[in-house]
């Protein structure tokens, strides 16, 4: 009875604790810039590409070079204090959503409890911008059927609902690998296809290279407007040559969202994020640009916006089980 009673209290610290900067959440007070006054929060939560790294980075950028207050979420365990990326139903510090002006998410497969999912609603009913990385195409996993959030679900059947969140609001689901995993990367095709190449997300990308494959896309919707495609490279450098006797596949798009009668919101997806990929000075330029356009300040962006990282970056190779074990929140300062 000690035991289930001492679970039980922790558990409930965990998921109440709303003023624990480095311990359930990070913050970062934004200094002078174009987002002064402005919240994001960016929400890691996948058990493979390392979101848990590349977040806090984005984070930092986006505070100290723009001026904007960042909140970065973990999954956590609520045993220990673990970030643990593969524990898939505990993300703390979802009550910061209220205030947000803007979302950067990726997860994978998480089957949250009903108040963690209910700020997630709040959100997206109102029609507020994000932006969907990577496994963010498939988010949620949710087991009970009887789930308001069940239709959520990756592979929803539920009429109206096929394909989950993924499909419905952000315009794809999970599909498939259409590059071999682990052993092909992407190659932002830039120039010579048909995309809406003068976007201003696209100012001063001009170089995308990601280890990570290419992601199959078949349902994005009619109101997809495609920024970029990828193709396959023959390997995993950025020299590698591209494999042409593969189709190519959009890796970014906006689109038009509104979840359950909500308000009209805007979303970025993109099929590229794993933590490796945020190498790239020109992958940071396309989510601090996207940023930017989602709040409606298409102004600032410039090709000559910094993306340089605050302090050092040394991402993990994506993987499952290769995460850091025994990490609290404040190690990703």
């Amino acid at each position: 009875m000690k035991t289930c009673l001492s679970v039980i209290l922790l558990l409930f610290s965990f998921t109440t604790a709303f003023s624990q900067n480095g311990k359930t959440f990070l913050q970062f007070e934004g200094k002078s810039g174009p987002g002064k006054g402005k919240n994001v929060v960016l929400i890691s939560g996948d058990d493979e590409y390392r979101s848990e790294e590349s977040m806090p980075m984005m984070a930092k950028i986006l505070s100290e070079t723009y001026g904007f207050n960042t909140t970065v979420l973990f999954p956590i365990n609520p045993e220990t204090g673990d970030v643990v990326p593969s524990y898939q139903t505990n993300i703390p510090g979802l009550e910061h959503l209220a205030k947000a002006d803007l979302v950067i998410m990726l997860i994978r497969f998480r089957d949250l409890p009903l108040d963690q999912m209910k700020h997630l609603e709040n959100y997206f009913k109102a029609g507020k911008p994000f932006i969907a990385l990577r496994t963010s195409t498939h988010p949620f996993a949710i087991k009970d059927q009887n789930s308001p959030y069940f239709k959520w679900t990756w592979n929803s059947k539920v009429p109206g609902w096929e394909g989950g969140f993924g499909q419905q609001i952000i315009g794809e689901t999970w599909v498939a690998h259409h590059g071999i995993h682990k052993s092909e990367g992407t190659r932002a095709l830039i120039d010579g296809v048909d995309r809406d190449a003068d976007h201003p997300i696209l100012r001063g990308v001009d170089d995308i290279w990601a280890p990570t494959d290419v992601y199959s896309i078949k349902n994005l919707p009619a109101n997809a407007n495609v920024l970029l495609y990828g193709q396959s490279t023959a390997g995993m450098t950025a020299e590698a040559p591209l494999m042409w006797d593969k189709s190519i596949m959009p890796i970014a798009w906006t689109k038009e969202y509104s979840l359950d009668g909500g308000k009209t919101g805007m979303v970025f997806g993109s099929t590229l994020g794993s933590s490796l990929d945020f190498k790239s000075e020109d992958m940071r330029r396309l989510i601090l640009n996207a940023s930017f356009w989602l709040l409606e300040m298409p102004e600032v962006i410039t090709p000559e916006l910094s993306v340089n990282i605050i302090g050092k970056y040394e991402p993990t190779m994506f993987g499952f089980d290769s995460f850091r074990k025994g990490m609290k929140v404040s190690d990703f300062k």
